[in-house]
């Protein structure tokens, strides 16, 4: 099954490593993904399970990509391959995430498919956005979890990432709000935050001063 640049086609010929994932998160994959394809990114998805979407991600983005998992399991340490490395430990553990930071100076995509656990979600985007490439992607799948209470979630829950998105909606606009939030970090690297069923993704892009031109024919 080498060298498959459709997702969905890969996932439905999947003979290999168990992969499960829901069928409308191709289409947001390949939107987002795609300008990345054969150009060596650097990959780390939180929650590795049974392996199958890092061999996955490694055979869509192709030769010299690197693709890096966690996995609070050790027995993931299995799936490690060539251009796949894996570790082991929580994804709220910030000496875990310093580590992967110093081996891996510049992360193009974060995919979080961890616990799901609000805690846990806000954690890692707290310690892991601001590291990730310039113009690169942050992407949450399995948000439907936000409104779970055994996920620390809940229909409009305060402490939910979903809520969190919420706010930072205000927070990319914070040039327009009239000195009310000011411009942060995240306003000034974050080009767009884009909601699906169960799929928030952050695109990250240098912002710089608004301008609005007119012009006008002649």
């Amino acid at each position: 099954m080498n060298n498959i640049k459709n997702l969905h086609k890969y996932f439905l010929n999947n003979s290999g490593k168990r992969l499960h994932k829901w069928v409308h998160y191709f289409d947001i994959y390949e939107r987002h993904f795609q300008r990345y394809v054969d150009k060596k990114p650097v990959i780390l998805e939180i929650g590795v399970h049974g392996g199958g979407s890092l061999e996955m991600w490694k055979n869509y983005f192709g030769h010299g990509s690197k693709v890096i998992g966690i996995d609070i399991n050790p027995e993931c340490k299995k799936h490690e391959s060539e251009g796949i490395e894996i570790f082991i430990g929580s994804q709220d553990d910030p000496n875990l995430l310093n580590e992967i930071k110093s081996k891996y100076p510049i992360i193009d995509i974060l995919l979080d498919d961890g616990s799901h656990m609000m805690s846990h979600m806000k954690k890692t985007f707290a310690e892991m956005y601001s590291f990730i490439d310039n113009n690169g992607i942050y992407l949450i799948e399995d948000t439907h979890t936000c409104y779970w209470k055994e996920y620390e979630g809940g229909v409009r829950e305060k402490n939910s990432f979903m809520e969190l998105s919420k706010d930072l909606i205000d927070h990319l606009n914070a040039v327009h709000t009239r000195g009310v939030i000011q411009p942060s970090a995240f306003t000034k690297s974050t080009g767009s935050i884009c909601f699906y069923d169960s799929v928030i993704v952050f695109e990250k892009s240098p912002q710089g001063e608004r301008q609005a031109p007119i012009t006008k024919g002649m």
